[in-house]
């Protein structure tokens, strides 16, 4: 029976960004170049079916370089970037490495460098234990940089250190950095901003994308991860814009079927580690049981490529 109409509204852009293309590519370049298994440390991105799907390739996914049992096999680091002494320890087991961070990521951790050598203390706007976080700290001297994850230790935070800057996770939502960086500046008056917003393009998109609909909105889904910060976020950012019923569909999700019967339009993303066959096969779920109409609403063209490392070529 597919008697109910059922409206979408695809927000655009949504889905992979330049970064996460590349460390895919980066994967799948390294196992036709060196064969497999290569190894990966860490998730290359924060997402279950593109990482099967690179497992059913020859990747194999670790945690640490101590886990690689064969340390003649290259070695691959994640979009989301590592502390400084995961390269020198590849080294130091002579490991081939090949690092797939993405280059709007590398640009914070130079930053980061830069602001240190010039004599400032850092903050980091981000969230604990999300490895871009432990990559970017760990790019400075311990003690060097500190975490701010919200308004309350911004409003806590002191230091001694006379000069001060901070730089942000790529991966946060605009609003609540807005709101964090308000604070710092209020009690810092001379706290020195990063030459460039540290969002991303890319999470500043879709971000936008999805406060562009979400009031026209019954109900939202975002296709993504739960370890994936930008795909949290987007749900966040979809209830603030307006639609309150905003959640995330991950790869255990089951379609709450009971709340689209109550809705006439529904939005929908995807984070930008979300590939775009998971979108497709949401829709197909929804086109079985409704009677769908899809508009897609795009707020701007992406055309962002980063190319890929020349050893791979």
């Amino acid at each position: 029976m597919k008697n109910k109409e059922l409206k979408i509204l695809l927000s655009a852009p949504r889905g992979f960004c330049a970064g996460v293309e590349r460390a895919i590519e980066i994967v799948e370049k390294s196992i036709q170049k060196y064969g497999a298994p290569v190894y990966v440390r860490h998730e290359i991105v924060h997402n279950k079916f593109v990482v099967d799907d690179l497992k059913s390739k020859g990747a194999i996914f670790v945690e640490e370089l101590e886990e690689i049992e064969d340390k003649s096999r290259p070695v691959i680091f994640s979009a989301h970037g590592v502390p400084k002494k995961i390269p020198k320890d590849a080294m130091n087991y002579n490991m081939t490495y090949v690092d797939a961070t993405c280059p709007l990521v590398s640009k914070v951790h130079r930053e980061a460098e830069n602001l240190h050598k010039a004599g400032y203390h850092l903050v980091l706007i981000g969230h604990q234990n999300h490895p871009e976080v432990v990559g970017t700290m760990g790019q400075l001297p311990e003690g060097s940089i500190d975490l701010i994850q919200n308004e309350d230790d911004a409003k806590k935070y002191i230091t001694e250190n006379k000069k001060i800057s901070y730089v942000t996770q790529t991966t946060l939502s605009i609003d609540d950095t807005k709101d964090i960086i308000k604070i710092l500046k209020d009690k810092f008056p001379n706290i020195k901003e990063p030459a460039k917003d540290d969002i991303c393009y890319a999470t500043t998109n879709r971000q936008m994308a999805v406060k562009n609909i979400a009031k026209q909105c019954d109900l939202f889904f975002i296709i993504g991860s739960r370890n994936s910060s930008n795909s949290v976020r987007l749900v966040e950012v979809a209830k603030k814009s307006g639609c309150l019923n905003s959640q995330l569909i991950h790869s255990q999700s089951e379609i709450p079927f009971d709340l689209i019967e109550n809705s006439n339009t529904i939005g929908i993303s995807s984070g930008a580690s979300a590939p775009e066959i998971l979108v497709d096969n949401f829709i197909n779920e929804l086109k079985n049981r409704y009677t769908v109409s899809i508009d897609e609403v795009e707020i701007i063209k992406e055309d962002v490529v980063f190319k890929i490392p020349k050893k791979l070529n």
